[in-house]
């Protein structure tokens, strides 16, 4: 038995986050095992979600995925006797098209997970019970077992809201929050939240959610809705055929500007028996000199960009490996890094210059939504014809006017680098905006492995 539950609302800024992570924290205090998932592929919510239970949270995703590696996803890292608490994105039934495919609703009748449903109460009573309503209707099998009133004002509002949620719907208001409180609590910027490792005030984060939520939400409750559950079966195994990678060193940038990594992606390297070498770009003067290959993941490099330009040793270090032949493969934010420049509220940011061109951060998403790319052009990473299931959500694209390099794959779907084209290549550095997950592309790993190999096998050439 898997105590689970989905946290699902009725479309973005419902307050599923400010939820999810109260829940993980009153658990966590009560003495309750926690473990949390994330449904979708972003980053920022996992890693929130990773801060309050203490322990990498998964994403979910059955588009990029399939539903077997989704569930068995979940069976590996879901526990008994725990909370195993799912995020949703969006609303709970907005999907990859009308029917809704690949919701929320989706992701919780798979698992076989009741839904806590969050509602943003602003200016409404009665009408909260015609939305729950709704959502109860709309699919029978979808059990909405609770709800959460988001932006209360009042005791009055409170009142009037859990009168006719109950007697309407049948289903009982499990907590509630004031209003006003989440923007304080949860600062936002383009691309959504700040992530953990930014927020100014993060030491006392913990303090202030419980301090919100602890008398207003019913955990005892929760857990028995979430313990309510059905037994999940057990998947089948998933083959894996990784090339070894012992005595490989994987350099890994990660810092306050990138932070998005995938934990599957990191895991598979060091099953291979690679070694991972975490890399500050704000603070280390030089790449470390016995890399194998390099990964640079996304973030906001452009928020950093003092710093960051700031660094000018670090930078040609990195030029310098590029040059030399090192195999480094770099998402969004990577690409970012390794551009000449990034031009961002009126200033212009000196970055590595391993590609030859400038990016811009504009106001509003230049790609926002699931990829599929196709590899037609030899590249150090992936053989042709691979097919390439992703993501991406970027407000940079390369400048206007920039002449294209070469490429390695044509976009069926989504926005890429260029037109039609993502994956730029210049010597053996991959640099693309379409993020990876490596549950969905098995052939992340042992494309990041055999690029390594080469790229050792080179420099012990010239050594």
């Amino acid at each position: 038995m898997v105590p689970r539950v989905v946290v699902a609302g009725l479309g973005g800024d419902s307050g599923k986050t400010l939820t999810s992570l109260s829940l993980l924290l009153l658990a966590s205090k009560a003495g309750l095992r926690v473990t949390a998932f994330k449904k979708g592929p972003d980053y920022i919510d996992a890693a929130w979600l990773t801060w309050a239970s203490g322990r990498p949270a998964r994403n979910l995703d059955t588009w990029m995925m399939g539903p077997g590696a989704v569930i068995r996803s979940f069976w590996t890292h879901a526990e008994s006797d725990s909370l195993n608490l799912i995020e949703g994105n969006r609303g709970l039934y907005d999907g990859f098209d009308a029917r809704g495919s690949h919701s929320t609703a989706e992701l919780a009748k798979l698992l076989g997970a009741p839904v806590l449903l969050v509602l943003n109460a602003t200016k409404m009573t009665g009408t909260a019970a015609a939305l729950v309503l709704g959502c109860q209707r709309l699919d029978s099998q979808v059990r909405i077992a609770g709800v959460i009133l988001n932006q209360v004002a009042n005791r009055r509002h409170e009142s009037v809201l859990r009168d006719a949620i109950v007697s309407t719907c049948g289903v009982p208001v499990l907590g509630v929050i004031p209003r006003g409180r989440e923007e304080l609590l949860l600062p936002g910027r383009h691309l959504g939240l700040v992530t953990p490792e930014e927020h100014p005030e993060i030491d006392a984060l913990q303090r202030n959610l419980l301090a919100l939520t602890e008398s207003r939400f019913d955990l005892k409750k929760i857990m028995e809705i979430a313990r309510d559950v059905l037994p999940l079966k057990s998947p089948p195994a998933a083959p894996e055929d990784l090339p070894t990678g012992q005595g490989l060193k994987i350099g890994l940038i990660r810092d306050r500007a990138f932070t998005f990594y995938y934990p599957e992606n990191i895991e598979a390297i060091e099953r291979s028996g690679a070694t991972i070498v975490t890399i500050c770009s704000l603070s280390e003067r030089h790449l470390p000199p016995d890399l194998d290959a390099l990964c640079i993941g996304g973030g906001f490099p452009e928020v950093q960009g003092v710093a960051i330009s700031s660094n000018a040793p670090f930078l040609a270090s990195l030029r310098d490996a590029a040059e030399k032949g090192l195999a480094i493969y770099a998402e969004c934010g990577g690409l970012m890094l390794l551009a000449r420049a990034i031009h961002w509220n009126s200033q212009r940011h000196t970055m590595s210059g391993v590609l030859p061109f400038d990016v811009e951060v504009c106001a509003s998403p230049q790609g926002h939504g699931y990829t599929t790319l196709t590899v037609d052009q030899i590249n150090p990473f992936f053989p042709l014809g691979t097919e390439l299931r992703g993501h991406e959500f970027h407000y940079s694209r390369i400048l206007a006017g920039e002449e294209a390099p070469s490429t390695a794959c044509a976009v069926r779907r989504g926005t890429g680098s260029f037109p039609g084209r993502d994956g730029v290549i210049i010597n053996n550095v991959w640099a693309a905006y379409t993020h990876l997950h490596a549950l969905a592309t098995p052939e992340w790993a042992p494309g990041v492995l055999r690029a390594a190999t080469d790229s050792r096998a080179r420099r012990s050439l010239t050594e």
